[in-house]
């Protein structure tokens, strides 16, 4: 007799620890692994493809190299699949939040529970799902995160203990494509300068939380916000693509905080993991986010088309330090430091008068952790035209930024070298340099570091009058 068959398709969720989907697809006999790309209906960066690649190598070699690679239509290639074998019984997955994930979903569940297959999907990406959080009253949601924080999450249900490893795997092969023919590595090995400086995978994930847990969890509270500290956990593009969870974060740092006494720093990094969840929560809510000002008396916003000046904020080329060291880091190693992107984001939507979109689309192509929900979540947020959205008014001054959250100038001397022997007094305002200060330092303004490309004073005030004219 023939042994029944359970496709596991593993998408956000490339690890084998605490994932229920696989669990219990595993509890019930062999089980056929897949992953399919499927780029006509989602959009994924550049760059987040190179990671993409390399977790789903490292997947595969926990899988003892049986996972079975597909590209093109999800709903198609399941359909095959079961149609190709008729030992395959059910089709087990974990669920994603992004609208149209959502919709195939809904999709592939009707038709499959109507052929008789048992469909299931389980939670493995968020500590609280949308649905489960109701604000109160039937049909309204929370739209502030301190309230849907404390009291829609912290007073609901605590997150779920972890799901244990299984302890053994019956994977059965299919005749797939192989890992490089999905294609995800660039053409023009742009991606060389990413190549050693990330560890990858389940077991760097782990590594990467253990770092965090012993250096940099203590003083969370006050240092995350200086990109030359240790104190933010890195673990952001580890947990997009679910080579950890965010349950293991959750609980991890619960005993961490807990035993050594940081309870200050730990609820603060909670509280960050709740932000994460805000945004898929407005997501939901919301499912044009990514698309669409959330308040709609933004759609009539005087947006600049200067794409000369959109060029040189992309490039770090804006005469801003702070933002010209942000955005070199995003395009040098992929990644960007929080306090940092909303920085560079309030320049590009305040000061340039750039619409936020342009900005988003930018990060989605640049960024390794690159995530539909916290990245347009992020750019509303800093616009003022989303959810619990900082007031428009406030415009970070990029000068009083560097000053303030890279006091020495380490970070921003490590991606703009040729400020490197600029005194402090001066770093984040070259352009109040003298002439024997400049020369000193082997800078020529407008030569080897651009002049300032607007204003921040003037820039700041028309913003604010666009605003006002708006609001009137």
């Amino acid at each position: 007799m023939s042994k029944k068959i359970t496709i596991f398709w593993f998408r956000y969720d490339l690890r084998i620890m605490d994932n229920p989907g696989l669990f219990e697809a595993v509890h019930r006999g062999a089980v056929l692994p897949i992953y399919i790309l499927d780029q006509e209906h989602f959009t994924i960066g550049e760059a987040a493809k190179w990671w993409l690649h390399h977790s789903l190598a490292s997947l595969n070699k926990s899988l003892d190299f049986k996972l079975n690679f597909y590209e093109g239509n999800a709903f198609d290639i399941l359909e095959s699949l079961v149609k190709n074998n008729k030992d395959i019984d059910a089709i087990y997955w974990n669920r994603c939040y992004e609208p149209k994930s959502i919709e195939q979903d809904k999709k592939i569940k009707q038709y499959f529970d109507k052929e008789g297959l048992e469909c299931k999907s389980f939670n493995a990406s968020l500590l609280w799902e949308p649905w489960d959080i109701q604000k109160g009253s039937e049909g309204d949601y929370y739209k502030v995160f301190t309230h849907f924080y404390r009291n829609g999450c912290l007073k609901s249900n605590q997150p779920r203990n972890m799901v244990e490893k299984p302890k053994k795997l019956d994977l059965i092969g299919s005749n797939s494509k192989t890992l490089e023919e999905l294609n995800l590595l660039p053409k023009i090995k742009w991606h060389r300068k990413l190549e050693g400086k990330y560890d990858i995978g389940e077991e760097g994930a782990q590594k990467a939380l253990a770092q965090f847990l012993s250096h940099g969890l203590k003083g969370y509270k006050e240092l995350r916000n200086y990109p030359a500290k240790p104190n933010t956990s890195r673990l952001s593009a580890h947990l997009h693509f679910g080579e950890i969870s965010p349950h293991n974060l959750w609980h991890a740092a619960q005993t961490k905080g807990l035993i050594n006494g940081h309870d200050a720093d730990l609820d603060h990094f909670l509280s960050e993991l709740g932000w994460r969840e805000f945004s898929y929560y407005v997501l939901y809510h919301f499912p044009e986010l990514s698309s669409k000002n959330y308040q709609a008396k933004f759609n009539k916003f005087p947006w600049s088309d200067d794409e000369e000046a959109f060029d040189k904020w992309k490039r770090g080329q804006t005469g801003y330090p702070i933002v010209d060291a942000g955005m070199r880091e995003l395009w040098e190693t992929g990644f960007m430091h929080n306090r940092v992107r909303m920085i560079v984001a309030s320049f590009l939507v305040k000061n340039l008068l750039q619409e936020w979109r342009k900005g988003l689309k930018w990060f989605e192509e640049c960024l390794l952790d690159s995530d539909m929900a916290n990245n347009s979540f992020g750019w509303q947020w800093v616009a003022g035209c989303g959810f619990d959205a900082a007031p428009y008014f406030r415009i970070f001054n990029p000068v009083l930024q560097g000053e303030k959250f890279d006091p020495t100038g380490e970070y921003t001397r490590r991606f703009v070298p040729e400020l490197a022997n600029l005194p402090n007094e001066y770093l984040f305002k070259p352009w109040e340099a003298s002439r024997s200060v400049l020369e000193g330092a082997g800078i020529t303004l407008g030569v080897t570091y651009p002049h300032p490309i607007v204003d921040a004073k003037t820039s700041r005030d028309r913003a604010l009058q666009a605003y006002r004219e708006l609001s009137s």
